[in-house]
């Protein structure tokens, strides 16, 4: 579980917003893939459980 700020520095030196990305992915579900979906809940995101 993250917070809607959290960014994550990559080993490159780039930044990722990661907590806006798992937010605007968990709003859209409904219009995401059923792979998609798969993959998020294979990396334990339990809304994401096709």
């Amino acid at each position: 579980m993250v917070g809607r700020q959290h960014v994550e520095e990559l080993p490159d030196g780039t930044t990722v917003r990661l907590g806006v990305f798992l937010s605007n992915q968990k709003n859209r579900r409904d219009r995401l893939s059923e792979q998609q979906l798969a993959a998020l809940a294979e990396l334990g995101l339990a809304w994401a459980s096709v």
